[in-house]
């Protein structure tokens, strides 16, 4: 199978983990941001989580550099419309880029004023590199509710103009999903669609929470629900899909080693996997490379990977004339 000629679907990726370190350092020294090295692989060095890496904390600091250069409209659309031309070199077809807009409020913009220019960054994106894309905006847990709702509230404007979705991320505390129903429940009103981070970090029960109180569509990561049964049978009869991304998942010792990783055991099973990077420099990955290591290490047939790309198309938050023309890149 050939990996590079596969079209591709990204469905889980964050734009403050996929942000190149060459522009952290170009963007840096344009305004003046101040940086321990300038040295491109000192950069990479502090912005790529190892392999090893302790747990989930541990993979979450490497997202300090990026927020420093991610404060203004100009840089915004360019880290974005870079993401876009980078998924577009490995045949990926459709993204949805997510992020948080309150991490990049600290220079003055408006949450407002974040979105639109992701969103512009996206456009010029689509239009320079034939990849289509959508935005996935997040509300971090580790904020008040507070500013879950004023993420939905201002998000609001731009539903059907480039954003479709909403998210709950950042560190996973069991039970998290409670605190969290009001907003999340305003989002559907709204038209958002849903997509929760849950069992990432061994809490397989935050996955039945995440579809029971929040009415997640999609779960990114799930890889816990290998441990809690009730949680595996409402993510199967229910058609929950699931936004896997292997090499993360390593990384943040949500599973031990490649070889143990439940994807390919959801797959046999009926469970609607897809295949995503998480974040493309954090985990210096991409979707060719995800894809290539599920291959080797399971043997995945055309047909297995050709179901992967079904499912993905499916579970997007693209429109539906969108989703028939997706369908087509792959026979």
């Amino acid at each position: 199978m050939n990996v590079n000629s596969l079209p591709k679907i990204e469905l889980h990726c964050h734009l403050d983990g996929s942000i190149r370190p060459l522009s952290v350092i170009e963007i840096a020294k344009k305004d003046g941001i101040e940086l321990s090295t300038y040295d491109l692989d000192k950069i990479k060095e502090k912005m790529i989580a190892p392999i090893n890496c302790k747990d989930l904390s541990e993979y979450l600091t490497r997202f300090s550099l990026p927020g420093l250069v991610m404060q203004s409209k100009e840089n915004l659309i360019r880290v974005t419309s870079e993401l876009m031309e980078d998924a577009a070199k490995e045949n990926v077809k459709y993204i949805e880029i997510r992020f948080a807009p309150q991490l990049h409020t600290q220079k003055g913009l408006t949450v407002e004023e974040v979105i639109s220019s992701v969103i512009t960054g996206m456009k010029i994106g689509e239009k320079k590199f034939q990849i289509h894309g959508n935005i996935i905006l997040c509300c971090m847990r580790n904020f008040d509710v507070e500013n879950a709702f004023e993420v939905v509230e201002k998000g609001k404007e731009f539903l059907g103009r480039g954003v479709v979705g909403i998210d709950l991320c950042a560190n996973e505390n069991r039970g998290f999903c409670e605190a969290f129903q009001e907003p999340i429940k305003l989002a559907k009103e709204y038209g958002y669609r849903i997509t929760i981070h849950a069992g990432e970090t061994g809490i397989g029960e935050n996955v039945r929470d995440a579809v029971k109180l929040l009415g997640a569509e999609r779960i990114g990561h799930g890889v816990f629900i290998k441990d809690c049964p009730e949680a595996y049978d409402i993510v199967k009869k229910q058609g929950i899909t699931l936004e896997m991304c292997p090499t993360s998942n390593i990384q943040t010792k949500a599973v031990k080693k490649f070889s143990e990783h439940p994807v390919y055991g959801f797959l046999k099973d009926g469970i609607k996997v897809t295949l995503n990077t998480d974040n493309r420099t954090v985990s210096n990955t991409n979707l060719e490379k995800e894809i290539s290591l599920v291959s080797k290490e399971f043997h995945i047939t055309y047909e297995e990977y050709r179901t992967i790309y079904y499912n993905s198309v499916k579970a997007s938050f693209a429109s539906e004339n969108l989703k028939k023309n997706l369908m087509k890149f792959m026979k």
